[in-house]
């Protein structure tokens, strides 16, 4: 998105994949289910192509090599240097802080837990299982018992076999510890919002995932009785936003000082946007193809998963846009900084559930259904900014 658009009062989504991005994904959920009937053994054998510890299969590397083209171009947009400019605009950035890091992914556990292991227990099936990757780090025996798993063989690799809720559970989990994605530079874009603070925001949000998703990760997973060894969430954490972080920074400071900023972003971030769409369509159909069973069998398995994202996504949008208010922030402030809480980081999620549970697992599902819900649920939070702009101060 070019930032130099901020002036403009006629602000659209022009890119057909932003505009359609649930279209894309139902299509995808279509695409996978045929897949899964046609060629059953495809996604499995590609995600078995995998980096093995112990018997154990702890990164697929097709999948890899996907959610890899998915976190590069958004990490390659962010221009680091502008964090220290953060001091400026010290209400927002702590607002974004404390609501990302300190609200929302208890909420969110308490939420999913609720709808999740309470009130939609009955219609998932109490007696329903799932059956996610081994934990990397650890070694265990078949029968063994860890969190709410038991050890058992499938196809000869040792998986632990969990309540499907509680797999559902991770899955919203992971969504809840992953605020702010690049699509909030959207959203802040259409309710006409400091484009300049949302790019800071979404720099310091990177820098602060690196501490904070593996600490409150492996707690919350603890909490809900799917414990991950450290050693699991800190590989996921270097392979999956580290190393994007990283490649992103340096390719960007080469490019630019090669190049130019301008070539940079209508020439190398033009051509960039179709493989981050492939690399996320391509992700989806392989997920849905292992999951169809599940889907086809309880159809509504997506809407029980819907349901409580939606009241995070309101809520969190709710309590950011309400502290923005007491704060007396200006509206071009307040908006992105409500949005960037509201907003999930899915590609990061989707990566995360893919490592840690597996491909097949109802945790990468669950985070599959953030996406779904992501373009209608944070359009219809835009038209409410829009409304309610006289709310607030103006620039």
């Amino acid at each position: 998105m070019n930032i130099d658009a901020v002036q403009s009062n006629d602000r659209k989504m022009t890119s057909i994949f932003e505009r359609y991005l649930t279209l894309w994904v139902l299509l995808c959920i279509i695409a996978g289910l045929q897949l899964g009937k046609i060629a059953p053994g495809l996604a499995r054998y590609l995600d078995g192509m995998s980096i093995y510890v112990k018997g154990a299969p702890v990164v697929s590397i097709p999948i890899a090599v996907c959610l890899f083209f998915m976190m590069y171009p958004i990490m390659v947009k962010i221009d680091f240097a502008s964090v220290i400019k953060a001091g400026r605009s010290g209400k927002p950035v702590f607002l974004t802080l404390f609501v990302n890091w300190c609200i929302k992914p208890f909420t969110m556990y308490g939420i999913a837990l609720f709808f999740l292991g309470t009130l939609f227990y009955g219609f998932i099936g109490p007696e329903a299982l799932d059956h996610v990757k081994m934990p990397f780090g650890l070694d265990l025996s078949v029968g063994e018992v860890h969190g709410s798993g038991t050890v058992v063989l499938v196809d000869g690799v040792k998986m632990l076999e969990v309540p499907l809720w509680r797999s559902y559970l991770a899955g919203c989990i992971l969504l809840g510890i992953a605020p702010c994605t690049a699509m909030v530079l959207v959203w802040g874009f259409l309710a006409r919002g400091n484009d300049g603070l949302t790019l800071v925001m979404v720099a310091i949000n990177s820098l602060t995932m690196l501490v904070l998703y593996g600490i409150l990760g492996g707690f919350l997973l603890g909490v809900g009785r799917l414990p991950v060894p450290w050693q699991a969430l800190l590989l996921s954490i270097l392979v999956y936003v580290a190393l994007p972080l990283v490649a992103g920074y340096f390719s960007r400071k080469w490019i630019i000082s090669s190049k130019g900023e301008t070539w940079f972003s209508e020439k190398f971030l033009h051509v960039l946007t179709p493989i981050t769409i492939i690399a996320l369509l391509i992700t989806l159909v392989l997920l849905f193809s292992f999951k169809g069973d599940v889907i086809i069998g309880n159809p509504l398995t997506i809407l029980w998963i819907a349901i409580p994202l939606f009241i995070q996504t309101v809520l969190i949008f709710t309590v950011g846009y309400g502290l923005a208010r007491m704060l007396k922030l200006r509206y071009e402030d307040a908006a992105p900084s409500a949005m960037i809480g509201a907003s999930n980081h899915f590609e990061v999620a989707i990566a995360t559930a893919t490592m840690l549970f597996g491909l097949s697992s109802g945790a990468a599902l669950a985070t599959v259904v953030g996406v779904l819900i992501e373009v209608p649920v944070m359009l219809m939070l835009v038209k409410i900014c829009l409304k309610t702009q006289h709310w607030f101060a103006r620039q």
